[in-house]
């Protein structure tokens, strides 16, 4: 029996309770759930891959059948690669509806036998951003409301790094 892989795809700079309320609900749909990390981006994250990859880790590793990857490929490819036929991907508010619509229409085009399934997030997450979160840090604002101990830890750091430069 071939097993449901599902890939949670996204930039997760830095993740937020709002992702992880994603995943603790994917994990009911998948025999694996994959959270893939983008590389390859247009934008510049402010933590780079590794810290990314090292915080989802800390944050998933109670669950048995999460698995976190980064990637650097279009996703189409990387879904093949991985044998999976589902892209989760989360929605807050409407306005991601009509960029993941657009993102779910392309992929199709890419490769038709890939579906795109779409979960709402939780009321209390939805205006979790994490751009909205880095600007908060940035400024000396408390995010433990939106994103868990370690990332804010890691957020607090980052910035006094940054301040030093």
């Amino acid at each position: 029996m071939s097993k449901h892989i599902g890939v949670y795809p996204g930039t997760f700079d830095p993740i937020t309770k709002g992702h992880l309320d994603v995943i603790e609900r994917g994990i009911k749909l998948f025999d694996v759930l994959v959270v893939a990390v983008a590389e390859g981006l247009a934008k510049t994250p402010l933590f780079d891959v590794e810290e990314r990859l090292d915080m989802i880790r800390a944050e998933v590793k109670k669950y048995k059948t999460v698995r976190v990857e980064s990637f650097d490929c279009l996703l189409m490819d990387y879904m093949r690669k991985k044998k999976a036929k589902i892209v989760l991907r989360g929605l807050r508010v409407v306005s991601d509806f009509e960029y993941e619509f657009q993102m779910a229409l392309i992929n199709r085009k890419l490769d038709p036998d890939i579906e795109t399934v779409f979960m709402m997030t939780s009321d209390n997450y939805a205006p979790v951003s994490s751009r909205f979160i880095k600007e908060i840090a940035r400024f000396g604002g408390d995010v433990r409301a939106f994103v868990t101990p370690g990332v804010s830890r890691k957020l607090e750091k980052k910035f006094r790094e940054l301040a030093k430069e």
